[in-house]
């Protein structure tokens, strides 16, 4: 090869070199003005549809769930010691209440949310019962309730105003100066529309962790189990986190709506010994909040159990007829149906030996219908009408009953096994001990 060839392939491939360098100085330029200028991901744009839901909801009725305080002097409180007793045997091994030296000042912790805008907060029967004197919504010598909202510096008094233990619920009225702003009343489901698997947000304190919220679905609904007032009522049963101190918080759908009340769960063992979520919880239907409300704010102690309590007090020694009962309507419709029970009445669960009724033919249950998962008084006598007019309650007959003086009569109309009969039964006053509820 010539000099001058040798010289020329040299530019030649200078040049290509020359270009490939810049080429590549150009790549890494313009790659890294790109960088430059990446900014990071939009933080709500990256939430999932259903984190952005969850996050609305808290931010918008978060306020609304308070936490719930009670102190007794001198006394332990236990919020679960009236349930326990009462659960199936399935549920009541899980359970135990530790004995402990008794201080001088006694707390416990709960929760509970606004229902209107008079900031009144519905919360469990349970919560605030050791503050309450028996069989009564009248305060207990020492003991306070205190209620505080999120972000407040101080909790605020509070009163019970209802109660109604069948159901487990209590409406308190918060007092003091400074009340919050701006807390909204959490809205009211339609229970009938709630299903198994939907999802499910609770809000609450538990372990006096204030604020704290979980997620979960809805397990299963219509879980029949007793209430403080021994009544079964059909219960939601969530997986969503639910331990010791979310007693009477809210169970909310996407909507921000009130499922349920959240009130017991079957717990596990955390490592301190101490009861823990094992995700089984249960709430009280939406329902029946709305059906106990008005009573509720009516005030007092309200219910099936209630009125035996009153019944008791108020019938003293006046006449009686001597049985104890439950209307119709407090057995589940399962239970209604397969007994073929009437329409309405009330049925006779004990009859007083030796009292009027017993010596009118009055009789109990012949035996213990078993449905489900549960027993049920059956075979006996229903009570479906008093001198021409139809009874449906317990508190019914007692004012009939009040209204009527020893030695008067009273015709019951009473069905058995789907015959009904006119029965005479004279009243008198009976000189022994009546158990709870007896008329």
């Amino acid at each position: 090869m010539s000099v001058r060839l040798r010289n020329l392939v040299g530019i030649v491939f200078g040049a290509i070199l020359v270009v490939a360098l810049a080429v590549v100085m150009t790549f890494n330029t313009s790659t890294a003005g790109a960088q430059g200028v990446v900014t990071p991901p939009d933080r709500a744009a990256s939430l999932l549809q259903d984190e952005a839901n969850t996050i609305e909801i808290v931010n918008t009725l978060g306020p609304s769930v308070v936490a719930i305080n009670v102190e007794v002097r001198g006394q332990r409180v236990d919020p679960l010691s009236e349930l326990i007793p009462n659960l199936p045997d399935q549920l009541r091994q899980f359970f135990t209440i530790p004995s402990y030296p008794v201080p001088e000042v006694q707390q416990s912790s709960g929760s509970g949310f606004v229902i209107d805008d008079e900031l009144h907060i519905i919360t469990n029967y349970h919560v605030v019962q050791e503050a309450l004197q028996s069989d009564s919504i009248e305060p207990r010598q020492g003991a306070t309730i205190t209620v505080s909202f999120p972000g407040a510096d101080e909790p605020f008094p509070a009163t019970v105003v209802g109660a109604n233990p069948d159901v487990d619920l209590a409406l308190l009225e918060v007092g003091g100066s400074g009340l919050p702003t701006g807390v909204l009343p959490i809205p009211l489901a339609d229970y009938d529309s709630v299903q198994v698997g939907q999802k499910v947000i609770a809000i609450g304190n538990p372990f006096g962790l204030q604020s704290t919220v979980t997620q979960g679905i809805v397990s299963a609904i219509g879980r029949e189990l007793p209430s403080i007032g021994r009544v079964e009522i059909p219960m939601i049963q969530t997986d969503a986190a639910i331990n010791p101190g979310n007693s009477g918080g809210p169970l909310l759908d996407s909507s921000g709506r009130l499922l349920g009340v959240n009130t017991m769960i079957v717990p596990g063992r955390a490592a301190s010994g101490s009861a823990a979520n094992i995700g089984i919880g249960f709430a009280v239907p939406s329902s029946l909040l709305q059906e106990a409300l008005e009573g509720l704010r009516a005030g007092g102690l309200v219910g099936t159990y209630a009125d035996a309590v009153q019944a008791d007090a108020v019938i003293g020694d006046r006449p009686r007829i001597g049985i104890t009962g439950a209307s119709v309507e407090d057995y589940p419709e399962e239970a209604r149906a397969a007994l073929n029970l009437p329409e309405h009445g009330i049925v006779v669960f004990e009859v007083s030996p030796g009292g009027p009724a017993a010596e009118a033919g009055i009789s109990g249950p012949a035996y213990q219908a078993a449905i489900g998962n549960q027993t049920f008084p059956a075979g006996g006598d229903i009570i479906v009408g008093v001198n021409g007019d139809t009874v449906e309650t317990i508190r019914e007959l007692q004012s009939l009953v009040l209204a009527s003086e020893d030695g008067d009569t009273l015709t019951l109309e009473v069905w058995r096994n789907g015959q009904t009969r006119d029965v005479e039964v004279t009243l008198r006053v009976v000189e022994q001990e009546t158990p709870q509820g007896e008329q």
